[in-house]
């Protein structure tokens, strides 16, 4: 299934403000959540805006690397969902698709890297149909949140 990153927001939660990066899926009412940390949300934030500033950050890093030894982003694929024993959530897995000069290759990666890729990329996103069924929740419950561009006080 085609997905695209749609908001970056603060959520509310026992433990106190959490990001949360917003998948919007083709053809689907329902969005998929998935909570990450405040770094990577930032970091998705930037990729999404082509914020430029001055020196690469760590994501900017991978890619100039990458980029120097020829390979490039293909596509990401958050493909599982590693569940809790509780029932409550899991980790959501995902895998990096590089193009090298050699061949294709996977490599395993957390979403929230591999989206931070992806927002200074504009290379695909695709999300399993399990994944979008095990994680999919009411878009209306997440646009309701602050942006984290909002909260952080940038433009």
């Amino acid at each position: 299934m085609q997905a695209a990153i749609d908001a970056v927001r603060i959520a509310g939660t026992p433990q106190g403000p959490v990001p949360v990066v917003v998948l919007s899926v083709d053809g689907e009412q329902d969005v998929v959540p998935i909570f990450i940390g405040i770094e990577e949300a930032t970091s998705i934030a930037r990729g999404l805006e082509a914020e430029d500033i001055g020196r690469p950050l760590t994501h900017d890093l991978l890619l100039d690397v990458m980029e120097e030894l020829g390979g490039r982003v293909d596509r990401v694929v958050v493909s599982d969902i590693d569940a809790r024993e509780d029932g409550m959530g899991g980790t959501y897995i995902a895998d990096l698709h590089v193009q090298t000069p050699r061949e294709t290759v996977v490599i395993d990666a957390r979403p929230s890297d591999s989206l931070a890729l992806a927002a200074r990329t504009n290379v695909p996103i695709e999300i399993t149909e399990s994944v979008f069924e095990s994680g999919r929740d009411d878009r209306e419950k997440f646009e309701a949140l602050e942006d984290l561009r909002e909260v952080a006080g940038e433009p």
